[in-house]
């Protein structure tokens, strides 16, 4: 499942709960299924998050010059 399709059944869930619909039964159901998918769009987000900071690392590791060290 992708980060996009997880936030939105996410927000489908929060939105059904919020207007007070469902049965005890079936609110105890979304609630599970609405922490299963936040956990999934976390650990997405997180692994996202280490990506970008180890292509910042690389991306630095290989700038022959920084700013502050150039001459004018």
């Amino acid at each position: 499942m992708t980060f996009e399709a997880a936030q939105k059944e996410l927000e489908e869930i929060v939105e059904r709960l919020e207007r007070g619909q469902p049965s005890l039964d079936e609110a105890i159901a979304l609630w599970e299924r609405g922490e299963e998918l936040l956990r999934l769009c976390l650990a997405r987000l997180d692994a996202a998050h280490g990506k970008i900071e180890e292509l910042a690392q690389r991306a630095e590791a290989t700038t022959p010059f920084s700013e502050s060290g150039r001459t004018s």
